[in-house]
């Protein structure tokens, strides 16, 4: 039986929400009271601790339509180049601040495009990172790859740096989709990249594939997961293609005419899910796939599985700490954000400033309502237990909260001593019942579709 007239009734089709990796959401974000605040926040950290760390490298050699990460195109290595020697100035300025003893537990690259530095770039920069925060033994160092700018010396600098698991972006094979999103990538590219990683030494291999992509439809859909099952990713990410072309100014390439309708992008998503699960796959979370023996998986069923900027994790490390233009970081008391533009980015690192240009301060029931949000999004259930123990709320204010928002999705909630569970049929609403818990003012933020 088909739920979806139900889900249309609550918002499903029409609603535009937040994808919720941190709470409050980046569009609440705004300059911090105290300029040493950050460096504050990086002083407290207790010695000896482990801390993930995200490196962002903003460029790449063609910028696809499809994309909204901040990144801009270069053909030339000067840029990169430069831009590496001011994380290296930016890594020496938090190095100065950390407490003894702090090591890595996750260390990840993203962008843009990571693969494009030169391999004497990235076995620097990587032992700029190690020589500041060295590695907790079983940490991960994970890097994004495009198979269109990777190469034997670039992959084997990246293995000599310690990389454990790579990242590679798919988004789907069918070649008129990729023409469209600027992102022409064949599979047989793509196989000969994944051998390669594989040949490498690396075991673990994660793959982005998007659904809502113009003219996608479920038989082309198929076409590109079974593509994709048949190279055995580790894990999948699943993304709702999110058409912001007021914030994205290359997407409006691509046209809007020839994007699915939700009830269309819905069933994309069920068509891809039904192929990940009957190929052995869990279900993680609203949007991501991992075979059972994944580290993933088994903090899903552990109850341990996280969510921040980069998506799900099992790192549970309390804090995050950003490097490179516009990368946010997160640290007990906030979230702290590091100015956008390449140009302002050097500047202030150059004058011996972290580039930090707005955050949050956590402040009143923030921390209590990002971790039920993070809660319903990871496991679709709110402990009562575990917000009773964990955060200062009265039973009974807390039984009004959860009521009040289940009160709202009728037959897809339930609601008992446990706390509120989002039931199998309601899952797709997740992110519009975890709006229910965000209390900052969504209306002036623009967020991509719910569906």
């Amino acid at each position: 039986m088909s739920h979806h007239p139900q889900l249309a009734r609550l918002g499903l089709f029409d609603a535009r929400v937040p994808r919720y990796t941190s709470y409050p959401t980046a569009p609440q974000f705004a300059p911090l009271a105290r300029p040493n605040q950050v460096i504050e926040w990086i002083e407290a950290i207790p010695a000896g601790s482990d801390i993930s760390v995200y490196l962002h490298v903003p460029f790449c050699r063609r910028l696809c339509w499809f994309c909204a990460c901040r990144t801009q195109g270069t053909s030339s290595d000067v840029p990169v180049i430069a831009y590496v020697r001011t994380l290296q100035a930016e890594i020496a300025l938090l190095k100065a601040h950390l407490p003894r003893g702090v090591r890595l537990s996750r260390l990840h690259w993203g962008g843009g495009t990571p693969t494009l530095l030169p391999p004497v770039a990235i076995r620097e920069l990587a032992a700029t990172v190690l020589d500041a925060v060295p590695m907790a033994p079983g940490a991960e160092f994970s890097v994004e790859i495009d198979p269109n700018e990777i190469d034997a010396a670039r992959l084997e600098a990246l293995v000599a740096a310690g990389m454990t698991r790579a990242s590679i972006g798919v988004q789907d094979f069918d070649p008129e989709i990729q023409r469209i999103i600027g992102r022409e990538q064949s599979y047989d590219l793509t196989r000969r990249v994944a051998d390669m990683i594989r040949g490498h030494g690396i075991a673990s291999l994660n793959a982005d594939i998007l659904f809502g992509l113009p003219h996608q439809t479920r038989a082309r859909m198929a076409d590109s997961v079974q593509k994709l099952l048949s190279l055995t990713p580790d894990r999948v990410a699943l993304y709702g293609y999110a058409h912001v072309p007021w914030m994205s100014r290359r997407q409006q390439m691509i046209p809007s005419d020839d994007l699915p309708s939700p009830q269309d992008r819905l069933a994309l998503f069920e068509t891809a899910t039904a192929l990940f699960t009957a190929d052995g796959y869990d279900a993680i979370g609203i949007d991501h796939f991992a075979l059972p023996g994944d580290s993933m998986a088994r903090a899903a069923r552990a109850g341990t599985l996280r969510r921040n900027f980069q998506g799900y994790t099992d790192d549970t490390a309390p804090v995050l700490i950003g490097l490179g233009a516009s990368s946010i970081s997160r640290y007990p008391q906030g979230f702290a954000q590091n100015v956008s533009g390449t140009a302002d980015y050097t500047k202030s690192i150059r004058a011996g400033k972290l580039a930090v240009h707005r955050g949050h301060v956590f402040v009143g029931d923030d921390r209590m309502r990002a971790r039920m949000i993070e809660a319903l999004l990871c496991d679709f259930h709110i402990a009562r237990a575990e917000i009773l123990r964990d955060f200062p709320i009265a039973p009974a204010d807390l039984d009004r909260l959860l009521a009040s928002a289940a009160g709202e999705f009728g037959e897809f909630i339930r609601l008992d001593a446990s706390g509120l569970t989002i039931l199998l049929p309601g899952r797709p609403l997740a992110r519009i019942v975890a709006r229910a818990f965000d209390t900052y003012d969504q209306s002036k933020a623009k967020h991509s579709a719910a569906v």
